[in-house]
């Protein structure tokens, strides 16, 4: 029998989880749709039939624990707390239930501290001790690692960098906050700054020929490599603001490295190379060159997955 991890990646829609064995291959894998479980009890029952008939499916593997990566988790307590997101209201004992029901052990933490463990366990932060992990998507979430272990802090929820204050008085959070990092170096707000920039240049742009609803940063990347000026400025204030919150990082972790992933990722050097010149032209002397910026080196299609296997994978090794 080979040891495999269950990952399980919890999001507002899907559910996506999977086996992964020690050297990160994934197995198997498979989704639910979060709406279709109101209920946690019954997510709970229908997440235990699915991964045993993946087991069934897959036979020769022994499950020997699981990895959980959800919105506001709490690695301490093993809870889902006040997650906007999902329908679990309050604080919800996700790992005990689930834990319970399968009578193996169960870890949690946040979607972007998964992804720091998955690049720590298979990705590109392989050997390294101390590296930052931002993930930009819609929002922006960080998994922090200092010494070979990612920083929860004392209540389970350190590393949120995407709410740190980069603009005071700036642009409206969904937090509620004005001037949030994630506010300015994601996906939402690169879109945020092209529509600033449509509304404040004359300069000629195919962009402008999109309704509002329809402009996402995939499009504006793709505009930019064909040379668009709108599309190419946006890109450059996104990197510029993404380098001020990774300055600030650096600051006060000194890591290897910092790795970043998520969609807006896929512009490549369009956003890397500026990214690398700001953080070099404004970041403490002490600290130039001394930090690699590189895409993640896991996969995107199954990085959930993994980065929750890997969750399991380090706590079950300690």
């Amino acid at each position: 029998m080979k040891d495999v991890v269950a990952g399980i990646d919890i999001g507002g829609t899907n559910i996506i989880y999977g086996l992964v064995d020690k050297s990160g291959n994934v197995i198997a894998e498979g989704r639910l749709k979060t709406a279709e479980y109101p209920d946690i009890k019954d997510y709970v029952s229908a997440q235990h039939t699915a991964i045993k008939e993946m087991l069934a499916m897959n036979p020769g593997h022994n499950l020997i624990g699981m990895g959980v990566g959800a919105p506001n988790a709490n690695y301490h307590k093993g809870t889902i707390e006040l997650a906007p997101n999902l329908s679990w209201k309050g604080i919800v004992p996700i790992a005990g239930y689930l834990g319970e029901k399968f009578n193996i052990r169960v870890f949690i933490t946040n979607d972007a501290n998964a992804a720091a463990m998955g690049e720590m366990i298979f990705g590109g932060a392989k050997g390294m001790k101390d590296f930052i992990v931002l993930t930009l998507g819609t929002g922006l979430g960080s998994g922090i690692a200092v010494n070979g272990n990612v920083v929860y802090g004392s209540t389970g929820f350190a590393g949120e960098l995407g709410h740190t204050i980069i603009v005071p008085g700036g642009r409206e959070c969904g937090c509620g906050r004005k001037g949030c990092y994630e506010t300015y170096a994601s996906a939402s707000g690169l879109v945020r700054t092209v529509l600033n920039l449509l509304s404040e240049m004359r300069l000629e742009s195919n962009l402008r020929d999109l309704p509002p609803s329809e402009l996402t940063s995939k499009k504006i990347v793709e505009e930019a490599e064909k040379g668009d000026r709108i599309a190419l400025a946006a890109i450059d204030y996104t990197a510029e603001m993404l380098a001020f919150g990774i300055i600030n990082a650096i600051t006060f972790s000194s890591p290897e490295a910092v790795f970043l992933f998520g969609g807006l990722v896929k512009a490549g050097e369009l956003l890397l190379a500026p990214v690398r010149k700001y953080v070099d032209q404004n970041v403490m002397p002490i600290f130039r060159g001394t930090v690699k910026i590189l895409p993640s080196s896991v996969s995107e299609s199954n990085a959930a997955v993994l980065g929750a296997a890997a969750l399991a994978w380090n706590e079950l090794k300690n």
